[in-house]
């Protein structure tokens, strides 16, 4: 039942602890998350989902920092190519099966050997895993893996019930089995994802809510109006456009975090058929339509200058970012240049895929009348997330606007997506330098070294440019005020140890 903030405050009175309350929190996420396997998935919102679900051996604080999760402890060898991880004992999954070294092993073989795993490639370096007791375990690995412990920190790091796995194979996603503080209930696509209490949860005492039900709700605007109501408790990704609104109402609280992902344009490269295309052939076009586009107009026209605009796959604030290579000028004149040298002095279409969601329209047709000054005549074709995602698998498109949500290493924000077969590198993009280069990053801890090396990419990348980078987020929550406890992350996901409501 939906509590409105005048029932949610009756039913709390004659309460003598605040958490105690038996209540459902309600949580609207921009869009639907893709399949509930943290092997098979690849959306934002999904990692969203799995904060309540699904434990990682490691987590991260507000501050980036690696700190314990299902794994208490851990130690490189002196060589950087073995890691032995000391796991926290008495956790088990929501089938009651236990967590141990055994079940943590089983994990590590399904991401790097199930077909359908987007795992693979974050997980390159770990050669095998040996179990030296049962809650200690070894990783090795062919080379030292700076990368490793961040990735740990996200979908690779999250342990499913290897029980419910085996026996689903690659439809676990029905109905997944982790052993997160929240248990899988029901899904009905495009419109819940219920997940209730897992009362044996490890840390259970941090958790102060029945159930969790997530509500994808699209227009940013009916979700802010859905929180006004009563209907939701939190939202995710208030639009910046919505701010203003939402700071002047005073039963609203919002928090906010700087991102660590990035929006742009993916474009087709050698991804199938599609990818033989003017676009996907010669990287003069793509350079002439970043040249169109003005990034800092951007920020103003869509963004009420809240978010930062960008040209890389690391934000400005970033310690990774190129500042030899800052955000480009709008320059129309050099890119109808570019499309002379190219051919095409008359202009040229070109068709990009968008979610069907209010800021990326937005976006998207601000830079379409941008590109129009330089004889770039885009194509806007509207497609609901999940399908866009499939679409832009199977290289079913010339140009997709999509993002990334960030990882606390730089290696997530770049690697996948432009090694030769990288899991999410839908580009099809492929450089052997390149690849050289980004694999030479994740095996030295030093940063001076990895920044060196990320730095030669990126002259590269700046050249070929198989995404066009546009500009980086802050995330931005919208809160009911009688929510209490809700820290803010950079990497966007909603942690829900601590959280309490408390009387209006």
């Amino acid at each position: 039942m939906t509590l409105s903030r005048m029932t949610l405050a009756a039913a709390l009175l004659g309460a003598t602890t605040l958490g105690a309350q038996a209540q459902d929190l309600r949580i609207a996420l921009q869009s639907d998350a893709d399949v509930l396997d943290p092997d098979q998935s690849r959306t934002f919102v999904g990692r969203i989902v799995y904060a309540s679900l699904c434990d990682k051996l490691v987590d991260i604080t507000p501050d980036l920092e690696i700190i314990p999760q299902l794994a208490t402890d851990w130690e490189w060898s002196d060589d950087n190519t073995s890691i032995t991880f000391t796991l926290r004992e008495g956790v088990t999954f929501h089938d009651g099966t236990p967590l141990n070294a055994d079940a943590v092993a089983r994990n590590i073989e399904r991401s790097q050997t199930l077909e359908e795993s987007r795992r693979k490639s974050e997980l390159t370096s770990v050669t095998g895993t040996e179990v030296l007791g049962e809650y200690e375990i070894r990783f090795d690995l062919s080379t030292p893996d700076a990368t490793l412990l961040a990735q740990l920190a996200d979908r690779s790091g999250m342990m499913m019930s290897p029980d419910a796995f085996d026996a689903a194979g690659a439809d676990f996603g029905l109905a997944p089995v982790c052993s997160g503080p929240f248990a899988f209930e029901e899904r009905i696509a495009q419109d819940r994802i219920t997940l209730t209490r897992f009362d044996d949860y490890w840390n259970a005492d941090a958790i102060n809510f029945d159930s969790v039900t997530f509500l994808p709700i699209p227009d940013t605007t009916v979700r802010l109006a859905n929180l006004q109501s009563g209907d939701i408790d939190i939202l995710e990704r208030l639009a910046a456009t919505d701010l203003e609104q939402a700071r002047g109402d005073d039963g609203i609280a919002i928090e906010s975090a700087v991102s660590l992902g990035y929006q742009g344009l993916t474009f087709n490269l050698d991804n199938g058929d599609r990818g033989d295309n003017p676009w996907g052939n010669d990287p003069r076009l793509r350079r002439a339509l970043s040249l169109a586009i003005g990034r800092d107009i951007i920020n103003q026209v869509v963004f009420n200058g809240a978010f930062a605009a960008g040209n890389q796959p690391f934000p400005p604030n970033s310690p990774w970012y190129d500042a030899d290579r800052p955000v480009p000028e709008r320059d129309v004149e050099r890119a109808r240049a570019l499309l002379e040298e190219a051919g095409f002095g008359d202009g040229i279409t070109l068709e990009v895929q968008v979610p069907n969601t209010t800021v990326p329209l937005q976006l998207m047709q601000v830079v379409q009348s941008m590109a129009s000054e330089a004889g770039i005549n885009i194509e806007i074709t509207s497609k609901e997330f999940a399908t866009l995602l499939e679409d832009q698998s199977a290289g079913d498109f010339i140009a997709s606007q999509i993002g990334w949500s960030g990882r606390v290493d730089p290696d997530g924000n770049i690697h996948q997506f432009m090694v030769t077969d990288g899991g999410l590198n839908d580009a099809g993009y492929s450089n052997p330098e390149v690849d050289q280069l980004l694999n030479d990053a994740r095996t030295t801890t030093d940063q001076a070294e990895r920044k060196a090396l990320y730095d030669q990419a990126q002259d590269i990348l700046s050249a070929d440019q198989p995404i066009v980078y546009l500009y980086h987020q802050n995330w931005i929550w919208a809160l009911d005020a009688s929510i209490e406890g809700f820290t803010p992350y950079p990497d966007g996901m909603i942690r829900l140890e601590g959280v309490t409501t408390s009387e209006d």
